[in-house]
This record gives structure tokens, C-alpha cells and sequence, in this order.
């Protein structure tokens, strides 16, 4: 029986710093996919650009991720992980704890940001593909990187392809999460609106952890605001149903909390694969216009219905905390540098407003109309700020369309960039 796909493994030394070529080297992987039946054949590449920031690049099985089979019908998929992340120099809890000081340590994660992952990309095109220009696929954070891209290096690149992740090009951090704590607080309702036995579940929950010492199994302490960013999944398609069937099996006979329950709150909550999400994430909006001064923790105040002894309890969804350096053990190693990176004021500009402007790349766009994660509004501004650019704006899918569609947001995306739709 043959393969789904036929892969090979790539890995590349870049610099750390790409303006300092002879200093200290990272290792880059990527994983090269293509039909088993075309392997001699003369591919356009695509490279996959992960949602994040600090997730890895898929691993292809048979038809997952989900937009891959549509891709394999024409393209020979690049499958990134973006430097820190899966096999690229990976950053994690035992690899911070070997820096000398915090400051040495934020000034090493001030490399890991979407300029820096752009370098590498042009990097890898010019060892991979003779120079020719590629096209991209971003996912939510992805399509951040492909407006990086854009601005810097649009010479390398062909087409575009951005799926729930077309960002503010001028938003600051304070911007996007004042826009985001209403849209979560809706989720959070319709949660409850399908599930009404789970607000009553998830208060029983809360209300137990101030006086009882609920430990996780890695020894962490399970407070309210750890159990609130279960929120986090809503946004996805299946979210729904992920946290409803989590909170089914919470509670023993005894309204005690089960161990099923507290092994799977430390899996989604403790950062453990990817804690550059946590540790870059306010990163993202940080583009010489202040401190992010840890925005979403600020922002919080200005939502009283947030509180922590509101009924129904509310979730959180995308934010990250400074409590939760503090606080959970896989981030515990980065919390003095995240403090650093809060307080930076000198942040370089990841978008270029005028070159975005005149861009001649064809850039397709799906805007997912109830996007937990990214402001519809602000993606449609961006979309209109970005020559060669067509959005498509649906609620028929969520923030993870691209794969749960089974090809067919690529599929369209593909149309539309170039003209057939």
C-alpha cells in the first residue's frame, strides 16, 4: 500500500540575529510533503505558516490536517517549525533555566518574533527553491507573519493565502484586547446558552478552589483564574463540546474533583509543548509605540462582569497573565524576561503601512465573522489597507476552518487568488 504522503526532513542553520550572520546559530526543521505519485514533478511550493505564536508545524497522517490533501493536488507543502518551536531549537522551561540572567534571556526571546521568522523563511527559499518565489498558507497567527512578510521580503513570494489571521497593522496591544474581552464574554454566553447544566458546574467548581488546596498532578495549585482560561478552546469549532464533555467528567459522587478532570486542566492550561505562546504573545503588538505593559491583564479591569465571584462564571480566552508566570511551572523559568519584554519600548516595526499599500502580491483573505481569537473588524480594515488583497467573510466556520472544511477554505482561497472566484 502506498504512503498518504512522501516526505523529507530539511533542517537549516540561521543566525539568531539575522543582521549578525556570523553570531550564534539556531537549527531550523521543516518537513517537505508531497504526493507519493508526483514526487518527480515540477512543484509550486507552499509553505504552511503555523497559527501561535510557539506552536509547531503540523504532523501529516492520512488526510489531517485537513487542508492538506486539497494542497497535495498541486503544490509541494513546506511544513514549518518556526524557530523555538517542534524540532527548530526548541525554547522550553529547561532551556530558559539555563540563561545567566532574565535580561540575557528576554534579549535571546526578542529574536523570535515574526521578523525574525520571515529571515528565516527567505532563508530556506533560497537553499530550497533556487530563489524561485513561493506561496504561503498562515494560519491565524500565520497570516501575522505573512503581513511581515509582505512588508519585507515581497520579492519571495508568489500568492498568499491568510486564514483567520489578517492582523491591525497599526493595533496596539491595548487595541486588540479591548476588543477581544466582549467577544469571548459572547462566547462564553452562547456556552452557556447550549449548555445551562455547565455555568452551574463551573461555579461549583470555582467556589471550591479558594479554601481547598486542589493540587494538579505536576503540584501546581488550581486556582479560579488557572480553571477560567478553559475559555481558551471556545473558539474553535469543536470547543464547545471539548469543554462541555471535560466538565461531564469534573466531579466524582462525593463533589469531589476527579483526576481525569485535573490531568486534562494541567494538559490544556500548563504550557508545557509551546510556552513561547504565553511568553510572546503580547509580543505581537508591541511595534515602537509604548510598552504592551501586559495589556490584557490591564484591560481586565475596565470588564467588571469578569469577576472572579460573578455568576455565571466568565472565561477567558486569549490572554495571557503575569500571575501566570508566577503560577504555573512551565513558565515559571521565563517570568522575570516576560516582566523585560512587557517594559520594552523599542520594539522594530513588523508592518510596513506604504508597502502594504502598493503590494502587487495576490493576497485572499477568510475573515471568520465570529472569530473569537482575531477582530473581524480589524482584518477587514487591514484588507482594504493591502493592495491585491480579496477577503471572503463567512460564519460558516469557526477560527479553525482551514482544516475542519476538509480543503475547501483553501480550496476558495486558491480560487480567488487567482481570479476564478
Amino acid at each position: 500500500m502506498n504512503p498518504a504522503h512522501a516526505t523529507t526532513d530539511h533542517v537549516f542553520t540561521v543566525p539568531l540575529d539575522h543582521s549578525l550572520p556570523g553570531g550564534p546559530t539556531l537549527q531550523v526543521f521543516a518537513r517537505e510533503v508531497v504526493d507519493p505519485a508526483r514526487t518527480q514533478d515540477q512543484l509550486p511550493w507552499l509553505l504552511y505558516l503555523q497559527g501561535g505564536p510557539g506552536g509547531k508545524a503540523p504532523r501529516p497522517s492520512a488526510g489531517s490536517p485537513g487542508w492538506l490533501p486539497q494542497a497535495l493536488k498541486t503544490h509541494r507543502v513546506l511544513l514549518l517549525d518556526q524557530r523555538g518551536t517542534g524540532r527548530s531549537t526548541p525554547v522550553t522551561a529547561k532551556a530558559a533555566s539555563r540563561f545567566a540572567s532574565p535580561a540575557e534571556l528576554a534579549a535571546h526571546l526578542a529574536h523570535f518574533r515574526a521578523d525574525a521568522i520571515v529571515a528565516d523563511a527567505e532563508l530556506i527559499r533560497r537553499q530550497l527553491c533556487s530563489d524561485e518565489p513561493w506561496e504561503t498558507l498562515g494560519q491565524s497567527y500565520g497570516g501575522f507573519i505573512t503581513l511581515t512578510y509582505l512588508s519585507q521580503a515581497p520579492h519571495g513570494l508568489r500568492a498568499c493565502y491568510v486564514t483567520g489571521g489578517l492582523p491591525g497593522l497599526t493595533a496596539t496591544a491595548d487595541d486588540v484586547y479591548h476588543r477581544t474581552y466582549p467577544r469571548v464574554r459572547d462566547r462564553v454566553r452562547d456556552f452557556y446558552a447550549r449548555y445551562p447544566e455547565d455555568a452551574a458546574r463551573l461555579r461549583k467548581i470555582a467556589d471550591l478552589l479558594p479554601s481547598d488546596d486542589v493540587r494538579l498532578p505536576g503540584g501546581d495549585r488550581l486556582t479560579t483564574r488557572r480553571l477560567r482560561t478553559l475559555g481558551l478552546v471556545l473558539g474553535m469549532g469543536d470547543g464547545f463540546e471539548r469543554l462541555h464533555w471535560l466538565l461531564d467528567e469534573s466531579l466524582d459522587a462525593d463533589g469531589e474533583l476527579t483526576d481525569t478532570f485535573l490531568h486534562q486542566v494541567e494538559s490544556l492550561t500548563g504550557f508545557t509543548d509551546n510556552p513561547l505562546y504565553a511568553v510572546m504573545q503580547e509580543t505581537l503588538y508591541g511595534q515602537g509605540a509604548g510598552p504592551t505593559a501586559w495589556a490584557a491583564d490591564r484591560s481586565l479591569t475596565d470588564f467588571p462582569e469578569f469577576a472572579e465571584d460573578a455568576d455565571p462564571l466568565l472565561l477567558t480566552g486569549e490572554m495571557i497573565y503575569p500571575w501566570m508566570f508566577r503560577e504555573i511551572k512551565g513558565l515559571r523559568p521565563f517570568a522575570d524576561a516576560a516582566d523585560l519584554l512587557a517594559q520594552r519600548t523599542d520594539w522594530p516595526l513588523l508592518y510596513d503601512p506604504q508597502r502594504l499599500a502598493a503590494n502587487q502580491v495576490p493576497l485572499a483573505a477568510v475573515v471568520y465573522h465570529d472569530d473569537m481569537y482575531v477582530d473581524a473588524g480589524l482584518s477587514l480594515r487591514t484588507a482594504q489597507d493591502v493592495g491585491a488583497t480579496r477577503a471572503w467573510v463567512t460564519n460558516e466556520w469557526e477560527h479553525d476552518g482551514v482544516t475542519a472544511s476538509n480543503g475547501r477554505v483553501l480550496a476558495r482561497l486558491m480560487d480567488l487568488a487567482a481570479g476564478r472566484a
